[in-house]
């Protein structure tokens, strides 16, 4: 038997539908991402500090109302030290995120508490004096 070879296939694969496609999730995820970092809201008191790396940091935050959140989970004082060792990584640094409303003593026991744990790398999240308080985070 004979083989026709009149028609050949055409192999080529048409990229610019996939292309379209990947485009299209990029631009989703650029558009949502900072979206998704909203966080607690938190009125930060002003100081002039140096800044820390956000690469592998672990923010503990503390609101108005004296709710403690560690990565956006709110956790009571009690069982603290469980959830906190659940995520802290034993490298990461930890921010302390405190509302300036706050009282000193409550901030203390939720350093003591992070300090309990092993953290070595501690700091504490300001605004700069020139910035407002409403552009802040």
């Amino acid at each position: 038997m004979k083989r026709s070879r009149s028609k050949q296939l055409n192999q080529e694969m048409n990229l610019t539908n996939m292309i379209d496609v990947v485009f299209a999730i990029l631009i989703v995820f650029i558009i949502s991402a900072p979206l998704m970092s909203q966080g607690i809201k938190v009125d930060l008191p002003k100081a002039e500090a140096p800044t820390m790396e956000q690469e592998k940091v672990l923010k503990v935050s503390i609101t108005d109302k004296a709710e403690v959140y560690i990565a956006d989970m709110k956790v009571e004082l009690d069982g603290f030290d469980k959830i906190f060792k659940s995520l802290w990584d034993g490298e990461q640094a930890v921010v302390i995120n405190a509302d300036e409303s706050i009282a000193y003593g409550f901030v203390m026991k939720v350093v003591s508490a992070v300090q309990q744990a092993g953290v070595k790398k501690l700091g504490f999240l300001t605004l700069s004096p020139t910035e407002e308080l409403g552009n802040g985070n």
